[in-house]
């Protein structure tokens, strides 16, 4: 059998795709991230893959005590199934959709430009550091890349019915994923006159169907994810405004942060040259670019910064996910009407700051690691007896350490039984590592205690405490 020969556009396209996979999946289970929300996620769904308990909600939300929709986890349930319920198998499922989202960026740009545009957007998205910071580890706005690209292209072709199933995801993703309705409206707009009702009765009907699990939870718990929602846009003092001129003022630095985290490497003193070459080869390819997607890739991009401009509160990089692939689709649009050589030099120093920022020059956290051999250290301190649970830390929260607790028939949750002895885990980076008399209601649960001994792991203390009577 005779294979067929490789042009030089697929040799590169399978190079980009190659780059994209090895900066994403090398060293995963070190690199990626197991933090407090990566531990309740599996803690969720292994109960749910052992036990069949359903689940109606998704992860909640930082803002209000509101929640997603549960699709997110229904999506990443059958790679922790399939790799043993191992976390790492969801991370890696995460990973191949980022590596997908490369891909289709490639696919989708030159299906309305041309294969050099599409390679450009495809490489810069495979080597940004932000965007591989947020592909390599199991979180639902990690996610958010690829189904916006779908939500985008889907609408489009006008293929509404596979855009509404990529917009659920979207939306249980990130309730951000609003902001994509701007730019589905704009293109919708531009078909106003093959306009047809009947085109968006059944994506309606799925859209209303998505929604029954968060409304059955609601409905066992007196509308809770609602009266959130009305809180959200109602009593907005530190949440959002709801008049687009106030971001007005904050345009020009959301335009820099978004543009110095994805393009420049996130090194702020290069970003502000950064953003203003970008500022300029955007306005400059307004008179030299006519076409419909270029302009709908626009409004995607310039409507996000507005609805995150309105955001009153810190923007963190994961906010503006549903704009990665567009960033760099502009980029690779307005790069291709400058002179060769220019633009040659322009990818050449963009991929630059994206290399000098990766990942691999730092070592690896090895959080999963770090987190197993702790549990398993306190399991065999443990002596083999009853023993309770508690960690001190600012930004982390338990579900991660509990993963591999649960599973021990030792363990127990101060509210169900307090043992003859406590095990607290502090991350001294983050908090001040003193277990007596901490205010930590688990450790104020446990009652008078001592420290029996303790000892670290890959600089994590853990400290064994055991009742003290006298209090002394």
């Amino acid at each position: 059998m005779v294979l067929p020969k490789l042009s030089r556009l697929n040799w590169l396209l399978i190079i980009v795709v190659l780059i994209s996979a090895f900066l994403r999946l090398y060293r995963i289970g070190d690199y990626m991230e197991f933090l407090g929300d990566q531990g309740r996620d599996v803690v969720i769904i292994r109960d749910f893959l052992k036990h069949g308990n359903l689940f109606f909600i998704g992860p909640q939300t930082s803002i209000g005590n509101m929640y997603l929709g549960p699709f997110y986890y229904y999506l990443i349930a059958p790679a922790l199934l399939l790799t043993n319920f191992s976390p790492i198998g969801p991370a890696i499922f995460v990973t191949l959709l980022s590596i997908l989202t490369t891909f289709l960026i490639y696919k989708i740009t030159a299906k309305y430009f041309d294969d050099k545009t599409g390679l450009i957007a495809s490489f810069l998205f495979a080597i940004s550091p932000v965007v591989i910071k947020y592909s390599n580890f199991s979180w639902n706005p990690n996610i958010m890349p690829l189904f916006a690209l779908l939500f985008i292209y889907f609408i489009d072709q006008k293929k509404y019915v596979y855009a509404t199933l990529a917009f659920i995801m979207c939306l249980n993703s990130h309730y951000l994923a609003l902001l994509l309705l701007f730019p589905a409206i704009y293109i919708i707009l531009l078909d106003y006159k093959k306009f047809n009702l009947k085109n968006y009765i059944l994506p309606i009907i799925i859209f209303l169907l998505s929604l029954i699990p968060q409304l059955l939870f609601d409905l066992k718990h007196d509308g809770q994810n609602i009266k959130a929602l009305t809180t959200f846009f109602t009593q907005r003092e530190t949440t959002v405004s709801v008049l687009p001129y106030k971001a007005l003022p904050l345009l020009p630095a959301m335009f820099n942060q978004v543009t110095t985290r994805l393009l420049a490497g996130k090194i702020d003193n290069l970003g502000i040259a950064v953003s203003i070459m970008f500022f300029i080869l955007i306005i400059y390819s307004l008179f030299k670019i006519k076409n419909r997607f270029f302009y709908i890739c626009l409004i995607w991009f310039f409507s996000g910064l507005v609805g995150l401009a309105l955001y009153k509160q810190h923007i963190y990089d994961h906010y503006f996910a549903f704009i990665y692939p567009v960033i760099f689709i502009i980029l690779a649009i307005t790069l291709s009407k400058l002179n060769k050589y220019l633009s040659i030099i322009v990818v050449v120093i963009l991929s630059g700051l994206s290399i000098y920022s990766n990942q691999f020059q730092w070592q690896p956290p090895k959080q999963l690691t770090t987190t197993i051999n702790i549990d398993k250290s306190i399991i065999e301190k443990s002596d083999h007896k009853p023993f309770n649970f508690v960690l001190l830390a600012k930004m982390n929260y338990d579900p991660g350490y509990l993963y591999y607790l649960t599973e021990n028939e030792n363990y127990f949750h101060l509210r169900d039984k307090i043992t003859d002895q406590l095990f607290v885990v502090c991350e001294p980076f983050q908090t001040d590592c003193n277990p007596i008399n901490n205010p930590e209601w688990g450790v104020a649960a446990f009652g008078w205690a001592k420290i029996d001994s303790q000892w670290d792991i890959n600089g994590i203390k853990i400290f064994k405490l055991i009742h003290n009577p006298s209090g002394t």
